[in-house]
C-alpha cells in the first residue's frame, strides 16, 4: 500500500506571524540558524531594534569573520521605502552586508539588488517569507533566498569597479593631455583661446553652431568642423556643408591632405574630419610629438576653410568665423 502523501497549504504570514517587529523578528532574532542555513551564512548574536542618530533597524548581527550585517524585515509587498532604509542602515552601521526579509519581491526590486550586487563591495540578499502548513500542522515559516551574493555576480562587480578606475584614470588624463594641448593652441592662434581642459573626449569652439572641435582616442587624435545650428535647423546644417562642399577641393589643396566630408543626410548635424594617427591618449610618451601635430593640423584646417565659411549666404551670416570665437 503506498504511503500516505502530506499536503502544504501556503498562508498569509500573518498566520504564523501576527505582528513583523514583536511576533518575527523576535522569532527570527533565536533562529539565525534557520537563515543561516537558507543563506550559506553564519550568523550569529543578533540584536534587535539597533539604533545610530535617527536610524532603527530590525536586527544587525555578525557573522563568525566578524562581519556586521544589517537585516529588514517587511510583511507585504517589497517597497522603495525599506529599499531606501536597507541602504541607509548598510552605511550608518557600517555593515559588509545587507539581508532584505519580504512577503512579497516585487521584480524591479529583485532587479535592484541584483545591480547592487553586481555594482559594490556589499553583499545584498533579498530572501522571500511565507508561511506554511503541512496538513493540519501549525503554521510554520518558511525562508526561500531570492537574490544574493554569488561568484558570478561578485566576478562582474570586480570588472565594473576596474572599469569605474580605469574611466577615473582616463579622465584624468585626458584633462592632462588637453591641458597641454590648449596651452600649445593658445599660443597660435585665438580660435581655441578662451577653451578650459576638461576630462571629455573632446573639446573646442562653436560660433552660431560652427564649431571646430579636437577629439582624442586611445591612439589618435582628430580635429573637426561640426555643424549643427539645432534641431529646429536641419535644412540650414545641411545647406551649409553643401556651401563649404562645394569649395572641397581648394580647401584640401589649402590644407595639404584629403578631408573625411560627412553630410550625414538623415541626422541633425554634418561635419568635417581629419585624422592623425600619430599617437593617443594611451601613448603619453609620444604626446608632445601628438600634440604639435594635432595643433598644427587644426591650424591648417582652420585656415583651409575659413575662406568658404565667410562666403556662406544670409541665412548663416551670424556664423562667420571672423571673430573671436566663443566656447
Amino acid at each position: 500500500m503506498a504511503s500516505r502523501i502530506s499536503k502544504i497549504t501556503r498562508l498569509p504570514i500573518r498566520a504564523a506571524f501576527p505582528h513583523e517587529a514583536h511576533d518575527f523578528t523576535v522569532w527570527l532574532q533565536d533562529n539565525l540558524d534557520v537563515l543561516n542555513g537558507v543563506l550559506g551564512t553564519s550568523l550569529i548574536g543578533a540584536e534587535r531594534e539597533q539604533h545610530t542618530s535617527n536610524f532603527r533597524v530590525d536586527l544587525v548581527a555578525e557573522d563568525d569573520a566578524g562581519r556586521r550585517f544589517v537585516i529588514e524585515n517587511q510583511f507585504g509587498g517589497s517597497d522603495h521605502d525599506h529599499l531606501g532604509k536597507l541602504l541607509t542602515y548598510l552605511v550608518a552601521f557600517s555593515a559588509a552586508a545587507a539581508i532584505w526579509i519580504v512577503e512579497d519581491p516585487r521584480p524591479e526590486h529583485v532587479g535592484v539588488v541584483n545591480w547592487l550586487n553586481e555594482s559594490s563591495d556589499a553583499e545584498f540578499y533579498l530572501v522571500k517569507v511565507e508561511a506554511i502548513c503541512i496538513d493540519d500542522s501549525s503554521a510554520a515559516p518558511l525562508l526561500t533566498r531570492i537574490v544574493g551574493p554569488s561568484e558570478e555576480t561578485r566576478a562582474v562587480a570586480r570588472t565594473k569597479q576596474d572599469l569605474s578606475q580605469k574611466a577615473d584614470e582616463n579622465d584624468s588624463l585626458r584633462y592632462e593631455f588637453w591641458k597641454k594641448l590648449l596651452t600649445l593652441a593658445k599660443t597660435r592662434s585665438l580660435l581655441h583661446a578662451s577653451i578650459s581642459p576638461s576630462s571629455s573626449s573632446f573639446v573646442g569652439t562653436s560660433s552660431g553652431g560652427l564649431c571646430f572641435l579636437y577629439a582624442i582616442g586611445n591612439h589618435h587624435t582628430m580635429i573637426s568642423f561640426y555643424i549643427d545650428r539645432g534641431r529646429d535647423h536641419i535644412e540650414t546644417n545641411k545647406r551649409i556643408f553643401d556651401h563649404v562642399f562645394a569649395h572641397k577641393e581648394e580647401i584640401e589643396s589649402r590644407f595639404g591632405d584629403e578631408l573625411v566630408w560627412q553630410r550625414l543626410s538623415e541626422k541633425q548635424a554634418s561635419r568635417v574630419n581629419y585624422r592623425i594617427n600619430q599617437g593617443g591618449l594611451l601613448d603619453s610618451d609620444k604626446w608632445d610629438a601628438v600634440i604639435e601635430a594635432t595643433v598644427d593640423a587644426m591650424s591648417r584646417f582652420h585656415a583651409a576653410l575659413k575662406p568658404a565659411i565667410d562666403s556662406l549666404p544670409a541665412f548663416s551670416s551670424r556664423s562667420k568665423s571672423g571673430g573671436e570665437p566663443s566656447q
